[in-house]
């Protein structure tokens, strides 16, 4: 069996430092908000280019909290409207909602996936306060543009880049591109910790101050309370693990981006409606999934099953047919339903084997072409 993606192997090629990195987490006898964590912030945050980086519990919280602190900070007021990608997973619009904020839905571009800037300002109103860019699968959103708009605008930019540690737009990092990031650093991540884990990187410094108190009860002191806040921390052994692995990232990127090669090489080729991902100029991909289109895609998934190769549908159902949302579900989304149902994941990992790579593309011609 082809896996979709084998964490024991990803793990096992740092096994040695990660587990001497968690014993100096038991030896210290420190487990919550320690030196770990306050490195790790350090490291991560030079890594993305941003000044600040905020360790917490996990990718969803990320983006709460940053929306939270706007709320705090008096830029952001209950029912105001964050602008965000229709086809986004749909923790983007969980953190929007949950922040007390009304999720507006715009329209992907087809070949990117990722939001549309020029679909963006008719959906801004005088209650829009921000846009969230959703790097999606790991490639940029087209920032450039998109930050224009929020200036004309007066609004923010929040990147949800839980797909994208290491992607690049125009030579800069995901993390230093808007006002504000959340990062996911859940196992399969490109940046996978043992466990939940997430961070909010910005160079905002109030923003940076208010999110360190809201992760932590809305308290810098103990016992004192400035904020409604919430338990959301990211914890030392998980810190550690994390320290390990981003001295690799890069090494583990480049990995990614030859094994995507490899897949845009062997099936270039496909002219029977296979829609393999579009790399924009303005961007380096990280690479965190690598998404086929077909309108066979349910056909071409069980076919690779059949031949022991496992996919994932990344996602079966968009955030407006959800049941959580019964207000979006008269929405006509068409780009969105098209990518959500034609959608599918083939392996990719920087331990992918390339004669697995050349078993997959096989099959996957085998049914397409």
């Amino acid at each position: 069996m082809i896996k979709f993606l084998d964490l024991k192997k990803v793990n096992d090629a740092h096994g040695a430092e990660i587990s001497a990195a968690i014993q100096r987490v038991l030896d210290s006898g420190w487990y919550l908000l320690g030196e770990e964590v306050s490195s790790f912030e350090r490291e991560f945050a030079d890594y993305c280019g941003s000044q600040h980086s905020i360790g917490v519990a996990n990718g969803l919280d990320a983006l709460i909290l940053i929306l939270m602190g706007y709320r705090e900070l008096g830029v952001m007021a209950e029912g105001d409207e964050v602008i965000v990608p229709a086809n986004t997973y749909i923790a983007s619009i969980l953190a929007i909602s949950r922040a007390g904020l009304k999720p507006v839905l715009v329209e992907p571009d087809e070949r990117t996936y990722n939001i549309d800037p020029n679909l963006i300002e008719a959906a801004i109103t005088e209650k829009t306060k921000a846009i969230m860019a959703v790097h999606l699968y790991g490639q940029c959103a087209d920032i450039d543009p998109i930050c224009a708009i929020a200036k004309k605008h007066g609004l923010k930019v929040v990147e949800d880049a839980a797909q994208a540690h290491a992607a690049t737009y125009r030579g800069r990092k995901t993390g230093s591109l808007g006002d504000a990031a959340g990062f996911s650093f859940y196992p399969g991540k490109n940046l996978g910790a043992l466990g939940d884990g997430g961070a909010v990187t910005t160079s905002d410094d109030q923003l940076a101050e208010v999110i360190s108190a809201l992760r932590n009860y809305g308290s810098h002191e103990k016992y004192h309370n400035k904020y409604k806040g919430m338990n959301s921390r990211l914890d030392e052994i998980q810190a550690a693990v994390l320290r390990v692995k981003l001295k690799y990232l890069d090494e583990d990127t480049e990995e990614r981006r030859k094994v995507a090669e490899a897949y845009l090489s062997g099936l270039s080729s496909q002219s029977s409606g296979l829609i393999l991902p579009y790399v924009a100029d303005y961007g380096t991909p990280a690479w965190h999934l690598f998404v086929v289109r077909t309108p066979q895609r349910d056909q071409l998934a069980e076919h690779l099953k059949q031949n022991e190769i496992q996919t994932v549908i990344h996602y079966p159902i968009p955030p407006h047919h959800q049941a959580a949302y019964p207000e979006f579900s008269g929405y006509s989304l068409p780009i969105t339903e098209a990518i959500h149902r034609e959608a599918l994941s083939l392996p990719i990992s920087p331990v992918q084997d390339l004669i697995e790579i050349k078993q997959i593309v096989t099959q996957v011609r085998a049914l397409c072409e």
